[in-house]
């Protein structure tokens, strides 16, 4: 609390809130608060055509998130804010980019092969993962977004891009009749500098518009020393509304990049980042083809302060139209282009003194420098970095269009679905070297090896590509619910094929390209029974079926099984028992579920084939809220036991995932002196989880606390968000490369958000 002025001025202030809390009269009612708490909230992901239906029809597991809620969660980055949904173990350690998140019970691990992102109903890119990049990656949070819904399992398989474990669909608020607007500005402990700007209003009879976005820039919450993170976006959506429907065009551009937070020794401060202004410009080795069959290098230099982020657009429009006589048409299309690049130090090996290390003639190192000449005492820790490079361009198109039929008792939707994808990239990774291990610690100049296996078994090395690919998907799908009484039955199908062509120049680069071409076919399926056996609860039985197609980096990465004959497709099997309940002070939706992955492919480093793995999963999710008065008590809960039932590892816990997290969150409305106020939190307990498949490292439980303070001064809106109160040394993954090196990546530190919103 005592690196920033900022921060003890906030802490003290903040802390008349929670005594005054206590004094207020029973019975004040804050902004948006109201005497009758009927939920009546309404979805439109994984329903036929996009069509809404109350939470509390549905018959799958879906969480809503209101644009307040996600105000108030004052999240760091996208995936920071899917914590929030049930089912997810999300790490949002990595910085405002490249989270792992992973899905109740399906394997992992890296990246978020089991999650899609939409917005507006399509998903941002249709592979949910390339390495070094995942969907969450490709958005971000900002005053234009009205909700969020996160729906596992359901009929998941069927609609969208068949994702069978998460979509999360952010929708985009709209104009309104009356011009309104928002501008907002946030500071923090760690030097953000933010401004969010929001506007809507009418432009013509019947034509609205919302356009917003924000410029933000900071050093980081772990302080890089130089404005790590920047960032910029804007979004314009255009809705135009028709006697029997309604069209709309958003388009949405985003610059938004941050330093890469990676695992570091286990002793160093949870604030510690390696990048600083005396590293950040590394000379790379590239290697390229020689043009006679053979490789050569160059060399270039690259800023490691770039980190991770997204540089493009994503643009849609849609059209929703009631045709008459009960026939409805839903059509959606939509376009992202841009840059998802990584660039930073990645940890090779444990920290070591000086006197460990060789010169590359093997004789032992007795006197050591930095670039730039410093001197490097005996007693001072180096570590092996590597500067890894990579470049990535994505484009990919989507459309999905629906046609329903409705009659009194029966509904009908058929659809097609289609999208077409693209990567151009190339990768330098590896090219590690010794460096003063701490922030912003220097290069060690001089020959000094790396490859001592004595000292570390994890030798230096490097690892080239380039690499292009283009995918193409075709679904077909049809979805009927039948309604008898208080029963309502539903049956959807899905039919697709995926073209996909691949060529990658990988290992060290000699312009010989290996080519990958499948040309796949999948049938997934889902089914339910839902019965609203009371006014304000009901229950339903769901089982689906899905896969997972192969994307681009399996066929690299299990290159020889494809050439064997397998399809590298993973399938998925899902069993839902849910029970509802929404009236008017309270809700409760709980899940148990179970699944089976298999064809997860598995492979042991150095291998030529792969084994498939499978696995299992028994569980429960919890959803509820409930208000006394001006008190709101939220929980959040997934209980599960997730196991490897396949291979060696046979019996063992799925890695990285816990047996059980929970998340109790609170808010309490009051008025001091006219003025209506807040204070809101949450308590999370999240379970040991293993680092690998094997389970041969553990990584223990913790803690986190978080709290916030919200006054509402007329139009002026001020609220304080303290991240991680209590400062807690939260572990989310070890060393993937090296389970025994010690280094792990810890939770991001506490930090403080104060921002000032203005609305007219």
């Amino acid at each position: 609390m005592k690196k920033k002025p900022l921060v003890l001025a906030i802490s003290f202030g903040a802390m008349p809130l929670g005594f005054l809390s206590h004094a207020v009269a029973q019975g004040s009612i804050s902004p948006g608060a109201s005497e009758d708490r009927v939920m009546e909230e309404v979805i439109t992901t994984g329903t036929p055509g996009g069509a809404g239906i109350r939470k509390l029809d549905a018959s799958f597991s879906i969480t809503t998130l209101s644009d307040d809620e996600i105000g108030k969660a004052s999240p760091s980055s996208t995936a920071d804010l899917l914590k929030s949904i049930p089912g997810l173990w999300v790490e949002s350690s990595g910085g405002v980019s490249g989270a792992n998140i992973d899905v109740r019970g399906f394997p992992g691990g890296s990246d978020a092969p089991f999650v899609t992102v939409s917005m507006s109903g399509l998903p941002l890119y249709p592979a949910p993962t390339l390495s070094f990049m995942e969907n969450s990656s490709l958005f971000r949070v900002d005053e234009t977004i009205q909700r969020v819904e996160g729906l596992r399992g359901g009929p998941n398989p069927v609609y969208s891009n068949g994702q069978p474990g998460l979509t999360t669909n952010f929708i985009l608020k709209e104009g309104t009749e009356e011009t309104e607007g928002r501008f907002k500005y946030t500071t923090s402990d760690y030097d953000l500098q933010r401004a969010d700007a929001l506007l809507t209003g009418k432009l013509s009879e019947d034509v609205y518009y919302m356009m917003g976005g924000y410029v933000s820039s900071s050093p980081g919450i772990r302080d890089a020393g130089f404005d790590a993170e920047e960032g910029h976006q804007f979004t314009l959506h255009l809705t135009k509304e028709m006697d029997n429907g309604k069209a709309g065009f958003y388009v949405r551009d985003t610059k938004d990049t941050g330093t890469w937070y990676l695992p570091n020794a286990s002793f160093l401060a949870t604030d510690y980042t390696q990048v600083g202004p005396s590293n950040r410009k590394v000379l790379v080795p590239i290697s390229q083809a020689d043009g006679n069959g053979g490789s050569e290098t160059r060399w270039e230099t690259f800023d490691m302060g770039e980190g991770r982020g997204w540089d493009g657009s994503v643009a849609g429009a849609y059209l929703e139209l009631d045709l008459g006589n009960g026939w409805s048409l839903t059509e959606r299309f939509g376009l992202t282009s841009g840059n998802a690049d990584t660039l930073g130090f990645v940890p090779n090996g444990r920290p070591v003194l000086p006197s460990e290390l060789r010169y590359d003639d093997a004789t032992g190192v007795t006197s050591a420098t930095t670039v730039s000449g410093a001197e490097v005492s005996n007693d001072t820790l180096l570590q092996q970095f590597g500067a890894w490079v990579v470049r990535k361009d994505i484009e990919a198109t989507t459309n999905d269009i629906s046609l329903a039929k409705e009659w009194d008792d029966f509904k009908v939707t058929a659809g097609y679905y289609t999208s077409s994808w693209e990567v151009d990239e190339w990768w330098s990774l590896g090219n590690q070297a010794y460096y003063v291990l701490g922030h912003d610690g220097e290069q060690v100049a001089g020959d000094i090896s790396c490859d001592d296996e004595e000292l570390d078994p994890v030798l230096c090395w490097s690892y080239d590509l380039e690499a292009v690919g283009d995918a193409r998907e075709n679904a077909f799908y049809i979805a009927g619910e039948f309604y008898l009484g208080d029963f309502t039955f539903d049956l959807g199908v899905r039919s697709a094929n995926r073209q996909t062509n691949y060529s990658v120049d990988d290992g060290s680069r000699d312009g010989i390209f290996t080519t990958y071409k499948a040309d796949e076919e999948g049938t997934a399926f889902t089914a339910a029974v839902d019965w609203a056996f009371a006014e304000n609860m009901g229950t339903f039985f769901r089982v689906n079926s899905g896969f997972k197609f192969a994307d681009f980096d399996n066929y690299r990465e299990f290159g020889e099984s494809f050439r064997a004959g397998s399809d590298l497709i993973i399938d998925i099997d899902q069993y839902e028992l849910g029970y509802k309940l929404q009236d008017q002070d309270y809700s409760l939706f709980a899940t148990l579920f179970y699944n089976e992955t298999q064809g997860m492919p598995d492979c042991i480093i150095g291998s030529t084939t792969c084994a498939r793995l499978e696995t299992e999963a028994l569980g429960l999710e919890l959803d509820g809220k409930a208000h006394w008065g001006d008190f709101t008590l939220g929980l959040n809960a997934t209980l599960q036991k997730p196991e490897i039932t396949s291979g060696d590892f046979k019996g063992n816990q799925v890695m990285r995932q816990p047996e059980y997290q929970v998340r109790l969150s609170q808010n309490y409305d009051f008025t001091i002196n006219n003025i209506d106020m807040a204070v809101f939190g949450g308590v999370s307990r999240v379970g040991d989880r293993f680092n690998d498949s094997k389970n041969s490292v553990t990584l223990p439980g913790y803690t986190k606390v978080d709290f916030g303070a919200v006054a509402y001064l007329n139009d002026v809106t001020v609220q304080l968000a303290l991240d991680n109160l209590t400062d807690e040394e939260g572990i989310t993954e070890g060393d993937p490369r090296d389970p025994q090196a010690t280094n792990v990546r810890y939770i991001l530190p506490r930090n403080i958000k104060l921002s000032i919103a203005y609305d007219f």
